[in-house]
């Protein structure tokens, strides 16, 4: 079955606690059901019982700490974890959001050299943490250049921390937040982990009006030492970058989630609708509204599909994820923004009501091209690669299905590593963005 059915899906291509882990969640869903989860929608509450679920089941344990760190079982996997996003952005944003700003705080911490913060991570990972990206900052965005987060050197091994980051999700609940700022002394780039609960960690607000917690937050003063320093200079940069570029690709899969549980909605009304003395969905136009829906939310899970086995496949030879992953940001999220307005024509003012799932679907579809990079910054990365792709390609081994997808147990680690030996290159991806990017000569 091409499009999710939660009813029907029983994900037997997954290994068996993989696949337990998507029943269950399933499950955590249609137990609280459709009335309660727009309930707390509407009135902004904190998902504290999701958060309990994953902690219960260790679902983010499981499929966000590679396998070197983790328990049997445990391994980051893009394609696994294409159907939870999947599910996710089915039953509502808020909970998908949770999971990618997690994603987004893991991602410098995998691809930094400090083992010791590595072994925390895992551990609190096992404990139900959830994660935050410190980067951006209220003046400057996500102009890392003109980062003002300050750490000070202190003298033997010591540092403090002073400035603010801005729209950070996640910030009041994360066992730990990546912070990007730069060295005083030094002027070079670092990254560094805190701790939300910290006394000198300064919540100051929540700058969205929704479920999430999207917070504005500052370090008065904050004591730093080389224990919770990731990287610095290069390294900073490009792990800044990667995390980005990595975990934009979940965006892609927020949006067909979103667009599935629409277009069920969408077609169940429209069928059980009768107007003039006949099924609405008897209506040519409106059989070719469903039909543009339908063909475009096939695509949008058949590309991001595809891409995800050029993620799994992806070394220093072979880059073609480069392309294909802001091409999935940016191109399945605006098909997604379409796939609404063509259902929306379908059932008309039957989208605002409160009760249906649409009313929240036709809200935060308009999210999703927005984060992780604009629509405008992506076109930008595509372009960088259009000469090569059409007119000076390279020659790389096909990639199958049954090479990248149906191997459970061999399948490519997806660890975010800064490889310090062959063996760890072998096994584990080694996402150096920029440097990728400036060898990016013939890469089709």
């Amino acid at each position: 079955m091409m499009i999710l059915n939660p009813r029907k899906n029983r994900y037997e291509y997954l290994d068996e606690k993989s696949r337990a882990i998507m029943l269950k969640t399933i499950e955590f869903f249609e137990s609280k059901g459709k009335t309660q989860l727009k309930s707390d929608y509407h009135d902004r509450v904190w998902y504290a019982d999701f958060i309990d679920f994953l902690k219960r089941e260790k679902i983010f344990a499981t499929l966000l700490t590679p396998s070197n760190y983790g328990e049997v079982g445990c391994r980051w996997d893009t394609y696994r974890n294409c159907a939870f996003n999947e599910i996710l952005g089915f039953y509502g944003l808020p909970y998908w959001y949770t999971w990618q700003v997690t994603i987004l705080g893991l991602g410098p911490i995998w691809m930094g050299r400090n083992e010791d913060v590595k072994t925390k991570t895992a551990r609190l990972l096992q404990e139900g943490g959830i994660f935050a990206f410190g980067l951006s900052e209220k003046a400057h965005g996500a102009d890392l250049y003109s980062s003002e987060m300050a750490l000070t050197p202190l003298g033997e091994d010591r540092y403090v921390a002073d400035g603010g980051k801005y729209y950070i999700g996640n910030a009041n609940e994360a066992a730990l937040v990546s912070t990007f700022g730069k060295d005083t002394e030094t002027d070079e780039y670092v990254f560094f982990v805190v701790e939300s609960k910290h006394k000198n960690f300064d919540l100051v607000k929540n700058v969205v009006s929704s479920q999430n917690y999207v917070a504005e937050y500052s370090l008065q003063g904050y004591p730093i030492t080389e224990a919770e320093i990731l990287t610095r200079g290069q390294d900073a940069w490009d792990s800044a970058l990667n995390t980005i570029n990595v975990g934009k690709y979940n965006l892609g899969w927020a949006s067909i989630g979103i667009c599935t549980h629409a277009l069920f909605e969408a077609i169940t009304h429209a069928s059980n609708r009768v107007l003039y003395n006949k099924h609405v969905t008897d209506f040519p136009h409106i059989r070719q509204l469903f039909v543009d829906a339908y063909t475009r939310l096939t695509a949008m899970k058949l590309f991001a599909l595809r891409n995800a086995d050029y993620i799994r496949a992806a070394s220093a030879q072979d880059r073609r994820y480069l392309l294909y992953t802001p091409m999935t940001k940016m191109k399945v999220t605006t098909q997604g923004e379409e796939v609404i307005n063509l259902l929306w024509d379908v059932i008309a003012a039957k989208g605002f009501e409160k009760d249906m799932y649409f009313e929240m679907a036709a809200q935060d579809i308009r999210a999703l091209p927005k984060l992780e990079g604009t629509v405008h910054v992506n076109m930008a990365l595509i372009i960088k690669f259009m000469a090569n792709y059409f007119f000076n390609p390279d020659e790389f081994p096909e990639i199958d299905q049954s090479s990248s997808r149906d191997r459970p147990a061999d399948w490519v680690r997806f660890a975010f590593t800064i490889s310090t030996s062959p063996t760890t290159a072998s096994t584990c991806l080694t996402w150096r963005y920029s440097r990728l990017k400036s060898r990016f000569c013939r890469s089709f």
